[in-house]
């Protein structure tokens, strides 16, 4: 059974895919790490936690021999819309922390990485629609630069060390189980509990502003997936372009409306739209559906039935 080293498990996605991952794997082999011991209680709960600063590589050695880590899933991250009111954090973290996270991996000869990249990656010169697999990398935030560096850094350790370093670009994530953290398309989460708990939300979007989304169990699905796929079929390792659906506010209003029906929106934009705007409308992910047979399970209205319905039970 695989040992596997979670870092940045108290994320949005890490705090749900460390435990569907214990699920897969056992408690005990799931290794869940953060900088921050403020993570939720099933995650302390169910299995081992450390205390992990990803910039310190003595006990991030330490930790993969106590635990004789042979897989590493590397979430710690800082964020789009965070990442732009303090980029040298983010060049610090993202950068230098999966460098570390790679040195220590190959000096211990952990073959298996996964570390996902974004759509933030693409830039306002990206072709917008359907935007290829292979494409204009041209980002205008320093959370996209980081992720272009670390799908080449990917490249670069698979290709001379001989590792197994895979990626893919996660577009907007919904959840109703972990608040929002800091990212460009966090209204596509709290617009959901706004809607049940007040009634109304104020949008820091136009509500045109069309961006590829996906609902977390999807999210958690495409993850393992990759992960556990065969690495013979994979030729675009570390970077896969990863799509559900892609929404506006002006549309996930309306979904919401057909069970909601008296739900206010209202519109503000604010210094992310400018963030949105360098982003696709929409994602062509046909090489992850042929390599590694992806296919999602929701689109708006299926997503936003469940939310909705496990919102109003908390």
């Amino acid at each position: 059974m695989k040992k596997i080293l979670f870092t940045g498990c108290g994320g949005q996605i890490g705090s749900e895919l460390t435990l569907a991952f214990r699920k897969i794997y056992g408690n005990d082999n799931v290794i869940a790490s953060d900088l921050s011991t403020k993570v939720c209680p099933d995650l302390l709960n169910s299995g081992p936690f450390v205390q992990l600063d990803v910039l310190d590589t003595r006990l991030l050695a330490e930790t993969i021999d106590k635990y004789e880590i042979d897989g590493i899933v590397h979430l710690a991250a800082i964020l789009s819309a965070v990442g732009e009111k303090n980029p040298q954090l983010a060049w610090n973290v993202n950068i230098n922390g999966t460098v570390n996270v790679f040195e220590v991996a190959r000096a211990k000869k952990i073959k298996q990485v996964l570390v996902p990249s974004s759509i933030a990656a693409f830039g306002p010169d990206t072709p917008r629609v359907m935007t290829p697999q292979s494409t204009i990398l041209h980002p205008t935030t320093m959370y996209g630069v980081t992720k272009v560096a670390l799908e080449l850094l990917g490249d670069y350790y698979n290709l001379k060390y001989d590792m197994d370093i895979r990626g893919l670009r996660y577009p907007g994530v919904i959840s109703h189980k972990t608040q929002p953290g800091g990212g460009t398309t966090d209204y596509a989460v709290a617009i959901y509990f706004d809607a049940v708990k007040k009634g109304a939300y104020e949008c820091f979007l136009r509500e045109d502003t069309m961006l590829p989304m996906i609902y977390m169990p999807d999210c958690l699905k495409a993850t393992i997936e990759l992960f556990q796929a065969d690495k013979s079929r994979l030729q675009n390792a570390t970077g896969y372009n990863l799509a559900a659906f892609s929404v506006t506010p002006k549309e996930m209003v309306e979904s919401i409306q057909k069970v909601i029906p008296d739900f206010k929106i209202s519109y503000a934009p604010d210094y992310r739209q400018e963030i949105a705007d360098s982003w696709p409308d929409s994602i062509d992910d046909k090489e992850a559906r042929a390599e590694w047979d992806w296919k999602p399970d929701y689109d708006l209205d299926a997503m936003t039935l469940d939310i909705i319905k496990e919102i109003r039970l908390k």
